[in-house]
């Protein structure tokens, strides 16, 4: 049903710019078929090959039409979010997996990789930008007045991008100018979360304690308390902050027990909540397990 769903979606879009690519409705055609992607739902899907495969005309197709309409919030959200996830599950995994066989094609892997996060980071802030002109200049200089403009509709791109930009930066450890941008990063992820702190049923919060633990100079024990928040606003309903507690909490304190009982709660989770983020948690948590004799 759901992928019937997203191929009638796929289907009315691509008919919307086909017809009346010339006409000079087109600017509300192309709105009209922004809605219909940007309304398109993959996380009940707990097909990880089925998702993949779909994704790649999903996200050219999504693309396409938001180069026509950047500004458009909704599908910026969408295109942003669906970029990032697939770099984070299908392509920069591929890479830590293959790398103790190959490590240079597993470079190769995660080059493209973040090539993948920079591309959503970038929809996001054009969108961003588009909406709020100023946007990245009041970012930097964190000017409070502008960024007080910043509203609900900002939120989930805001999110995205935020994500994105930490995925992009760590993979380009060895590039000091892309790193000193995680300050920036974890900015807009705050302000993001200062207007909702419980987005993404916790994705959020759990993005934010990643960044803690990640940063220079930063503080595990706030980071532990930020998984606990997105793991208590996911209402147990989540894998995703039990991998990222096991990852950056667990890992760099060489806590093995703690590891090993925090994947184990994802794996049981992601098994009573069957959909697409669980599964590929799941995936995760089971490799980290595996390799739980290398990590410690």
């Amino acid at each position: 049903m759901h992928i019937f769903l997203r191929f009638t979606g796929y289907l009315s879009a691509l008919l919307f710019l086909q017809i009346f690519s010339g006409c000079a409705v087109q600017p509300f055609l192309v709105d009209k078929a922004a809605e219909v992607l940007a309304m398109q739902e993959q996380s009940a899907e707990d097909d990880i090959i089925l998702a993949r495969d779909a994704s790649a005309f999903y996200l050219k197709l999504s693309e396409s039409v938001l180069q026509k309409s950047p500004g458009n919030l909704k599908l910026a959200h969408s295109v942003t979010a669906g970029l990032t996830q697939y770099a984070y599950a299908f392509v920069a995994f591929e890479a830590e997996k293959l790398e103790p066989q190959d490590a240079k094609a597993a470079q190769r892997i995660r080059v493209r990789a973040a090539r993948l996060y920079l591309r959503a980071h970038q929809h996001a802030m054009r969108a961003l930008e588009k909406s709020m002109p100023g946007f990245m200049q009041a970012l930097i200089q964190n000017d409070q007045k502008f960024l007080s403009r910043f509203d609900q509709s900002h939120v989930g791109v805001a999110y995205w991008a935020a994500a994105a930009w930490g995925g992009y930066i760590s993979l380009s450890k060895d590039d000091p100018d892309k790193v000193a941008d995680l300050p920036l990063a974890i900015r807009l992820a705050t302000l993001a979360w200062a207007k909702d702190p419980h987005f993404g049923n916790g994705g959020l919060t759990s993005l934010l304690g990643t960044f803690e633990a990640s940063r220079t100079g930063g503080s595990l024990l706030i980071a532990d308390q930020y998984f606990d928040q997105a793991i208590a606003q996911s209402r147990g309903q989540s894998a995703a902050p039990w991998v990222s507690k096991a990852e950056n909490i667990a890992l760099q304190k060489q806590d093995k027990q703690a590891f090993t009982q925090w994947l184990q709660s994802a794996i049981r989770i992601s098994e009573m909540h069957r959909n697409l983020e669980n599964e590929v948690m799941r995936e995760r948590a089971s490799w980290l397990l595996e390799m739980v004799d290398d990590l410690f």
